[in-house]
């Protein structure tokens, strides 16, 4: 396969590459500015068309053996591998993120690959008791058309994760990857899948907006919506699928915790939480928003949360060997000015950072946040370590669900037992002990609650609960007679 940009320059790819009627859309560099390509932009008039056709496609890819269709994915994952370098620069360059969250991405994918082939080669249904002579069996169908909606922040990875499992399960897919990183999130997974020999018509990307966007949610072809982005944009997806009595799966924001316990090794908790907030500049839905730490240790887990901030270089990640690279635009740099600005006005303390140039916001310290501010309730997508200090594990436990999120949490804690009572009383979708915040391997159950999501899950098993739906089959010799 090639990745080289005069194979979709100026296209995107639904029954082939071909322009849509959107016009053309810009993909720039944030580091840079720079533009490296144009893709088609989609209207809802691509979407209605890209719908019916996936709706056909759809039967013949789910009827076909199964063996077959798990080679399509035991060869794009052995396609990717070949040539992680070039899809990690695409990554780097489109996402401003640095190489290793790049590796991180793409071996994230092989794994979901992997496990996509395998899903077609488990148990899809159950025999149930049944009384007389009868057969009574309830299995795993697809949807049909699954319609996919994705984020920038790991653009290649969240559209995998669920275009991957969907299409395993026998769906076909509509994927609208994110217009500020289009071909990381979808236009290099159309050309993966198309080498690895996926059939015409079961995949469509079409790169655009919010009018694409919701014609996607209320196309009658589509039986089924995967949206991972913003819990405002959830919202409305979920009410306009809801409205057309449609499945839906939404990972939406987080405002996660970070508790570091009186007993906690002090070195070990700055390490997770400079991981947990600076990691690709904090735009992660995972990321610690709030780092609650006993008051017996506070001041000095600031100081050296502050000093390593200092240390962390900041730059073009394609370029130069850096921590922390650019933000996705200047609107969202304005975001985090605002959040880090307000919550200074209001009385916490600036130890590092709130500084920025051009889109390169530098990795900020606060402390004495109280949940008032800002920076303690509202979910920053930026590099700004919040902090709060506690006097019991009551407390801890009290603030840490003091928010409408409920995605993730991490709790450092020399006790075990310790940990893990607290973790019963967090809520939240994702817990870890002695570990930070953001964690994903691809196997397990991920989603959040409240206004993280609608208790929706991506990975391992529950990508049968998500992307197929149980159909009850009964089988006799001759029909029954019945008294009326």
């Amino acid at each position: 396969m090639t990745l080289d940009t005069d194979h979709w320059n100026g296209k995107a790819f639904s029954n082939g590459w071909r322009p849509l009627s959107g016009g053309l859309l810009a993909v720039t560099e944030p580091a840079t500015g720079e533009r490296l390509a144009e893709v088609a932009l989609a209207g809802p008039q691509d979407v209605e068309q890209a719908a019916a056709n996936a709706r056909i496609a759809q039967r013949d890819w789910a009827g076909m053996p199964f063996a077959e269709r798990a080679g399509v994915f035991r060869r794009a994952a052995t396609l990717l591998e070949q040539q992680f370098e070039s899809f990690a620069d695409w990554i780097v360059r489109e996402t401003g993120g640095i190489r290793p969250k790049a590796m991180f991405e793409l071996g994230s994918v092989v794994n979901h690959l992997h496990e996509s082939a395998a899903m077609l080669t488990q148990p899809h249904g159950l025999v149930l008791p049944s009384n007389g002579p009868m057969l009574s069996i309830a299995h795993r169908v697809p949807h049909g058309v699954v319609g996919v909606i994705t984020p920038f922040n790991f653009p290649f990875l969240l559209s995998s994760r669920a275009l991957a499992p969907a299409l395993a399960a026998g769906n076909a897919v509509v994927l609208k990857p994110d217009p500020r990183t289009p071909v990381s999130g979808g236009i290099l997974l159309a050309a993966l899948f198309e080498a690895a020999g996926l059939p015409d018509g079961v995949l469509h990307v079409l790169p655009g907006g919010a009018e694409a966007g919701e014609a996607l949610v209320v196309d009658p072809n589509v039986t089924m919506i995967s949206f991972t982005g913003s819990t405002a944009v959830g919202r409305r997806v979920g009410e306009l699928a809801g409205r057309h009595l449609k499945k839906v799966a939404l990972e939406l924001g987080g405002k996660n915790a970070l508790i570091v316990l009186d007993d906690a090794d002090l070195d070990a908790a700055v390490s997770n939480g400079s991981w947990a907030s600076w990691l690709h500049q904090g735009q992660i839905c995972m990321s610690a928003g709030r780092h609650l730490v006993h008051r017996c240790l506070a001041d000095e887990y600031v100081a050296r949360m502050a000093d390593k901030a200092r240390a962390l270089p900041v730059g073009d990640p394609f370029r130069e060997a850096v921590a922390l690279g650019p933000l996705i635009t200047e609107r969202q740099r304005k975001r985090v000015e605002r959040i880090v600005a307000e919550s200074v006005g209001m009385g916490a303390n600036l130890h590092a950072g709130g500084t920025s140039r051009e889109l390169f916001y530098s990795p900020t310290v606060l402390d004495q946040v109280s949940p008032e501010m800002p920076a303690f309730r509202e979910e920053i997508f930026g590099p700004v370590v919040s902090v709060t200090a506690f006097d019991s594990d009551d407390e801890a436990v009290a603030l840490a669900n003091d928010s409408e999120y409920g995605l993730s949490a991490g709790i450092l804690t020399a006790s075990l037992a310790r940990g893990m009572a607290i973790s019963r009383r967090l809520n939240v979708g994702l817990v870890h002990i002695n570990d930070q915040t953001v964690n994903d391997d691809g196997f397990m159950p991920m989603g959040g609650r409240g206004a993280s999501g609608n208790g929706s899950r991506h990975g391992g098993p529950a990508n049968w609960d998500e992307f197929t739906q149980w159909q009850w089959t009964t089988y006799r010799d001759t029909p029954p007679a019945y008294p009326l």
